[in-house]
């Protein structure tokens, strides 16, 4: 008898809760926010152990599609990703792959290029005032950390503000893996100074287009931005 036959069934039988809810998704039975059906009440249904639901779950909790909480009212819900499991699995392609971060520039490329642009044609006031204090709250800090934050912070406000959560969880999982990489890089410039001042001045061109309205240009600044960051990071780590 091979290893894998003589596994547990519940080891294996998890994968038969999980079609199940994602049928349950795909079909509309699951919705953003609904309590899904108690454990027990799982395991009965599907002719399955606990343990396999229980396992079932812990997948879900992982991909970033469920929630639980204890108490009244409390349960396992259906919640959004908002952008950390994506960052798990970019993070381990990074791992994996020797040009994975190369796919992930040129796909932040594309998606903030078109955050950018249609930030210009559709922002509001009370997002470009978010935006302005941040920029201008870079200003005001050296330390690289608390630096590398406030830029976070700008192309995340910038992507969320396109109201599209896909485009917004992929521009958060993007930064999120390549954080790593981008301060290990950063630690090891030769003028972390200079470094500093040119992408603050970087992110008040792409501002100053979207407050403009120039759709063209804040896409086009934003890509500059982005590759000349980029180029200047990875010639820190040759």
């Amino acid at each position: 008898m091979s290893s894998m036959d003589s596994e547990p069934a519940e080891l294996r039988t998890y994968q038969v809760v999980l079609a199940h809810i994602e049928a349950g998704i795909l079909d509309g039975t699951y919705r953003k926010g609904d309590l899904l059906p108690p454990e027990r009440d799982l395991a009965a249904q599907l002719n399955v152990g606990r343990s396999a639901v229980r396992e079932a779950i812990r997948v879900l909790h992982t991909q970033g599609l469920i929630t639980a909480s204890t108490g009244r009212g409390g349960g396992t819900r259906l919640v959004p990703t908002q952008g950390d499991a994506l960052a798990r699995i970019f993070r381990l392609h990074l791992a994996i792959a020797g040009a994975g971060i190369t796919d992930l520039i040129e796909t932040r490329v594309a998606l903030e290029r078109s955050s950018a642009a249609i930030a210009a044609r559709e922002i509001d006031l009370r997002t470009l005032r978010e935006l302005t204090a941040t920029v201008t709250a870079m200003r005001g800090v050296t330390s690289i950390d608390e630096f590398n934050e406030l830029d976070t912070a700008f192309h995340v406000q910038l992507a969320r503000a396109v109201r599209n959560d896909l485009v917004a969880d992929l521009t958060v999982a993007i930064r999120e893996a390549v954080r790593g990489p981008i301060r290990t890089a950063t630690d090891l410039l030769a003028d972390w100074s200079a470094f500093r001042l040119s992408l603050i001045t970087e992110h008040e061109l792409v501002l100053e287009a979207i407050a403009g309205g120039d759709a063209d240009a804040a896409a086009t600044r934003m890509e500059a931005h982005i590759r000349h960051a980029n180029q200047q990071l990875a010639e820190a780590l040759t």
